[in-house]
């Protein structure tokens, strides 16, 4: 869970601070660029049974708040969001369905016994789950000039549970 956070970032870095420096050593002021990472609520609050997630998940918002400040100065900003829940594969009500990969493996829905959709109308505040769409538009609205000054901050997205 941070694995990939980390070795994505070195790949995108020419293209990002890289590019941004290349910019201002020809006089330019360098464009706007953001890095959206994702975590989990269980990394922000913790969560019984998952302290390895929780552990990984807390180190990608530490990854978020380094890159903000040392990458800053070349007008790359990077925050973090944190999602509740969301209508998913995971938090599918597990059953008979199930999804079939590329190669024609079947891979059932959701978690044996779990019923997210319950969990959330008792514990959210919205009383829902969140949509794809609404997870997506946290994304979208981090990365437009919109939030121009918003910088290593990790947004979370949940329908208000945990507040």
């Amino acid at each position: 869970h941070c694995t990939a956070p980390f070795r994505l970032l070195q790949a995108v870095e020419p293209h990002m601070r890289g590019a941004a420096k290349i910019e201002l050593e020809s006089g330019r002021k360098p464009r706007p660029r953001v890095v959206i990472n994702v975590s989990s609520t269980s990394g922000i609050h913790g969560n019984a049974g998952q302290a390895n997630y929780a552990t990984a998940k807390m180190g990608v918002l530490g990854l978020t708040k380094t890159v903000a400040k040392e990458w800053g100065a070349f007008n790359v900003r990077c925050c973090c969001i944190a999602f509740g829940y969301v209508q998913t594969r995971l938090t599918a009500k597990r059953d008979k369905e199930s999804i079939s990969l590329g190669d024609g493996t079947r891979v059932p829905l959701g978690i044996p016994g779990m019923n997210f959709e319950d969990v959330a109308k008792t514990t959210v505040p919205l009383q829902r789950m969140g949509t794809v769409e609404e997870a997506a538009g946290s994304m979208l609205m981090l990365a437009s000039d919109h939030a121009g000054y918003i910088n290593g901050i990790c947004l979370e997205v949940t329908g208000g549970l945990g507040i």
